[in-house]
């Protein structure tokens, strides 16, 4: 049981929820960039919420089917298209042996997630099926998906419904403006404070520097770092630090000009002052933005972000009894 890849699209890859437990060793815990939508398939499918999925960037793939199968598609605005038809997304489909599936460009997010029922059936890496291209590791082969490559797809446990959908509810609304939560550290004391109100208050731009590995803001105002001899073993740009951990979502602001939020695929360490975090709600909203998007920062508390969490958390689990139930 297998999809033979025609075109690969942009950036495709295998993901699943992540590695954890190995970043202390410098491998990031990879996994989808939109933790949600990739769980929202996998229900959709009553697959395993950890079940491997396509993860496809911007452009789609093309994918031949070369058996029946079952498969959900959520995330981005990508419409998938079977033989040339347009397909409802957040919806279970239904695909023939033979049959074509290919996407239209998307009308807003940028990364879609295609389920289908079993899972992708790659070699587990280190407990997780994530792709880590930087280290080869995971996935199909450690890489990205090329023309020509066969996926193995797992034997579905459950049987789902076809023309099943997730309620409008449950569906991000995926905006070209964003308000992206932080908690501020752990070194923004190391900015003067006019340089902390610029930051909050600019609209930054998403770069076409926009990856697995972070997110690059443009068109703000530069910041201005406190004065300091630099310590020994600190590089002359005043933002840099003797090195220091690299939390996922962490913001690095080289020479004090542009901000990098870090993500999946990320370091785990470096010589960059990091001045706060994007809380872990809100990463799946980078992982949707696409070049030019906005996003303004905003500071929160712990208490705040332990409170997003849980309602998120709540909301899944709330998804998960409507399809349980339907």
């Amino acid at each position: 049981m297998s999809i033979k890849v025609i075109k690969p699209g942009l950036a495709t890859s295998v993901q699943d929820k992540g590695r954890e437990g190995y970043y202390h060793l410098g491998i990031p815990p990879s996994g989808a960039m939109d933790q949600y939508a990739m769980t929202l398939a996998n229900l959709l499918l009553k697959n395993d919420e950890n079940a491997a999925v396509l993860e496809c960037a911007l452009l789609g793939p093309e994918l031949l089917f070369q058996q029946d199968a079952m498969v959900a598609i959520c995330g981005a605005r990508m419409a998938p298209k079977i033989d040339g038809q347009i397909m409802p997304l957040d919806t279970v489909l239904n695909i023939k042996a033979g049959q074509t599936l290919s996407f239209n460009y998307p009308t807003s997010g940028a990364r879609a997630y295609l389920a289908v029922a079993g899972g992708m059936d790659v070699p587990m890496a280190l407990g997780s099926r994530s792709t880590y291209t930087l280290g080869s590791l995971g996935g199909y082969e450690g890489r990205r998906l090329i023309a020509g490559d066969e996926l193995p797809i797992g034997q579905p446990n459950v049987h789902c419904q076809v023309g099943q959908s997730l309620p409008e509810e449950f569906i991000t609304n995926i905006g070209k403006e964003t308000i992206l939560r932080i908690i501020p550290g752990m070194y923004i004391h190391r900015l003067t404070d006019d340089a902390v109100e610029r930051f909050y208050e600019d609209s930054w731009t998403v770069g076409s520097e926009a990856d697995r590995i972070g997110y690059r803001f443009k068109d703000g105002r530069p910041m201005d770092f406190i004065p300091r001899k630099p310590p020994f073993g600190a590089g002359s740009d005043p933002s840099n630090i003797v090195d220091a951990c690299y939390p996922i979502g962490s913001i690095q602001i080289p020479a004090g000009k542009e901000p990098i939020v870090l993500h999946r695929d990320a370091v785990s360490g470096g010589g960059y002052a990091t001045i706060g975090t994007v809380i872990s709600t809100d990463m799946d909203l980078i992982g949707q933005m696409q070049p030019n998007y906005k996003a303004r920062f905003k500071p929160i508390s712990m208490a705040e972000a332990l409170t997003a969490r849980k309602l998120k958390q709540e909301k899944l689990q709330r998804v998960r009894e409507r399809l349980k139930h339907s």
